[in-house]
């Protein structure tokens, strides 16, 4: 994978951090990109004094214009992009019934169309050169029915089953497009679903009154956790496979 270029959006924190964090290490050449430009610019300087070769690309992936203009930057300031993370996310919590037509716009502005706007520039470019690999970071949530999370759960189902479509037919210019599936992991996310102290116990325990088991493994996932699942489908130990979920959540969603 080494000196090789790779795009990651929701890079300024938690996953998509972690992501970039473990290509960096690995002598790829990152892009990291992120709506949030100060925040970017933030975490990509941190990362850079440690050695890394991390860049910014701030721009907002709910713009088809602006996501075909930043991989056209990418590729002329880094290079062919090799690999795409799709981690940027949004979550807006509430009862289906409740939930506002701009909560509902939002959640899958960012959560299902960024990663068509983000798919299909990078995989155009990707089939004149016969190659690459792009995972889209979901949830279990995608297949396991979660109170208050009516919205994320199905922008992430919709946009795990548009990466395996893109995967089935771009199989033949040998394109994989996989998903990893996160529970509960330890960023700002999560903790803004709890009420109070008691939300990791919550987490952890589950919640009867929710439909909702704990985490067998009786922890949540820390980022880096996740991230190497990426990196992992990415690489070329993953050449093999293509259009494929994996769940990382200590057993939240029973395996299901």
């Amino acid at each position: 994978m080494e000196s090789k270029t790779a795009i990651v959006t929701g890079a300024a924190g938690g996953i998509g951090e972690a992501v970039v964090r473990n290509l960096g290490g690995r002598g790829i050449r990152v892009a990291a990109v992120d709506r949030d430009a100060d925040r970017l610019e933030e975490t990509v300087r941190r990362l850079v004094t440690a050695g890394l070769a991390v860049e910014a690309f701030p721009a907002d992936v709910t713009s088809a214009a602006a996501v075909e203009a930043v991989v056209e930057a990418v590729e002329h300031r880094l290079g062919p992009v090799e690999y795409l993370v799709n981690a940027a996310g949004v979550l807006r919590l509430g009862e289906a019934r409740k939930l506002t037509d701009e909560d509902w716009a939002d959640t899958f502005a960012v959560n299902t169309t960024g990663v068509f706007h983000m798919s299909r520039a990078v995989v155009n470019r990707m089939v004149d050169r016969t190659r690459g690999a792009i995972v889209t970071v979901a949830s279990n949530a995608a297949g396991t029915p979660r109170t208050d999370m009516a919205a994320y759960s199905a922008s992430k189902a919709a946009a795990t089953m548009f990466t395996k479509c893109l995967g089935l037919e771009v199989a033949r210019y040998g394109i994989r497009c996989n998903v990893v599936a996160p529970g509960s992991t330890d960023t700002p996310m999560l903790s803004s679903m709890w009420r109070d102290e008691t939300g990791l116990q919550q987490t952890l325990q589950g919640r009867p009154e929710a439909y909702r088991v704990g985490i067998p493994l009786g922890r949540v996932a820390s980022p880096d956790t996740v991230a190497d699942a990426v990196v992992f489908l990415l690489s070329d130990q993953a050449s093999h496979i293509t259009l494929h979920a994996l769940t990382v959540d200590g057993g939240a969603s029973l395996g299901v």
